[in-house]
């Protein structure tokens, strides 16, 4: 299925990347599990997040934090307090230093906890969802506050792609472990 683009079609991705990530982290070997990550051998991994992650609570944290984000935003631009996504004093041209920001903050976060708080905010993300319509969630120029894009982009972006980018990582990890 391509990048979702109905109301029907983001709930479907969003539930299946997430039940399909839950099912390979559950799959994880304790020697993976406590393994640091390492991809500084590979000169096609350049993006900063391939050397900030060093395990897997710093990818169940970061999409948390995304989805704060998402909830923040919604909820505040819905009760009429205009807020950009990515909230100051980052912008989308710095928000690799917001993403260090929420890193370094959940240092202390166990794994188990990582695991509870990131199920518990896919669940609001998720009923978030449903609250908006098809055309709500779709259609160009519904909510000034979301710009040119559309809400739904948004959702897919912090749920569906975000599930995505972390099986990518972890399967990275894995195939790391058995060399």
């Amino acid at each position: 299925m391509g990048r979702p683009t109905t109301k029907t079609d983001l709930i479907t991705a969003a539930t299946t990347n997430y039940e399909k990530m839950n099912t390979f982290i559950s799959e994880l070997t304790e020697k993976e599990l406590s393994t640091p990550f390492d991809f500084s051998d590979d000169e096609k991994k350049k993006e900063a997040h391939w050397k900030r992650d060093k395990n897997l609570r710093d990818i169940l944290i970061h999409l948390y934090e995304w989805h704060q984000l998402l909830l923040n935003w919604v909820e505040s631009n819905a009760n009429g307090i205009n807020k950009p996504f990515i909230p100051e004093p980052y912008n989308w041209k710095t928000y690799g230093d917001m993403n260090m920001e929420f890193w370094k903050k959940h240092q202390n976060t166990t794994l188990e906890d990582a695991k509870s708080m990131l199920q518990k905010s896919h669940a609001e993300v998720m009923k978030l969802a449903e609250n908006f319509s098809n055309e709500e969630l779709f259609s160009k120029g519904v909510y000034k506050w979301v710009g040119g894009s559309t809400l739904g982009s948004y959702f897919v972006s912090v749920t569906a792609s975000h599930y995505d980018w972390a099986m990518k990582k972890l399967k990275a990890h894995r195939k790391k472990c058995m060399e």
